[in-house]
């Protein structure tokens, strides 16, 4: 069973801003959503999400340089069954592949 998706959290995304806006429209297409600077606005079925985000000190791994934001979700108004179905499909198109 899946941890509960709370209604405000943050999380650390290795991407910069020009591709954490790609992925934002790979994610939210087919829902209501505005970007401002670095905010955006999502329009779920039983309420809304918040985003934004903010640049972060690149994370050095070795010989690898990955750019870092730091992404503040705060869900109003929606469930904890909605939230978790927006999280897994948001996740599905985030998150990168590993070993």
């Amino acid at each position: 069973m899946a941890a509960e998706v709370p209604e405000r959290f943050e999380r650390d995304m290795a991407c910069d801003a020009r591709e954490w806006q790609r992925l934002l429209r790979q994610a939210l297409a087919g829902l209501a959503w505005q970007c401002e600077a670095a905010a955006a606005s999502i329009t779920l079925e039983q309420g809304h999400l918040r985003m934004r985000w903010h640049a972060l000190p690149t994370r050095r791994i070795a010989q690898l340089d990955l750019p870092m934001l730091r992404v503040h979700f705060a869900f109003v108004g929606v469930g904890a069954a909605e939230r978790g179905r927006f999280m897994r499909h948001f996740d599905m198109h985030t998150h990168r592949g590993g070993g």
